[in-house]
């Protein structure tokens, strides 16, 4: 195992842990809610939806820059471009067999660096996003209130951290 995986590994370890103490060590949660209850608990106290959308769109300008700034960006294009001329490759020769199973094995073996180049960007994130979601989840729970008036914390989140993320890939030229 390499470096690089050993410490997304260890990272990975840490934020599992951090997530199944939450409630059994009171520090974590002390620590964090100290932390985010001035800074995202007034945005949402304010208005749920809107600061909702900001903290969102704040994480997602993290996420991205974390990503653009930890990743080959000109490796991952190669790798994609490599990989959209193999999958014209493989619609042309898709009666012959053979063939394609040549290719097949040609773009099975980009995987494991593009694993290793994608997965880069969690050793930096993933224990502030687990720690921002285990304060969302008591937050939202303290406080009986939807987004929109009918979307949980969850999928207000998601959809948009999906909408904020797609707009900053394009804004920073993330691969």
């Amino acid at each position: 195992m390499n470096k690089s995986m050993r410490n997304l590994f260890f990272v990975l370890i840490i934020s599992m842990g951090i997530a199944l103490f939450w409630n059994s060590v009171p520090i974590i949660k002390q620590t964090v809610g100290l932390v985010l209850n001035p800074l995202a608990g007034s945005l949402l106290n304010w208005n749920v939806t809107y600061g909702m959308i900001i903290i969102t769109a704040i994480l997602s300008i993290f996420l991205t820059l974390t990503q653009k700034y930890t990743t080959d960006q000109s490796l991952l294009r190669e790798i994609k471009k490599e990989q959209k001329i193999l999958q014209g490759k493989m619609k042309e020769f898709k009666d012959h067999p053979e063939k394609l199973m040549e290719l097949q094995k040609k773009q099975l073996q980009f995987i494991p660096q593009t694993f290793e180049i994608t997965m880069r960007p969690l050793i930096y994130t993933s224990v502030p996003i687990i720690l921002f979601f285990r304060w969302f989840n008591d937050y939202f729970m303290s406080v009986d209130v939807k987004i929109f008036g009918f979307l949980s914390w969850f999928w207000a989140y998601l959809i948009f951290s999906i909408i904020f993320s797609s707009i900053f890939r394009k804004v920073f030229n993330v691969a």
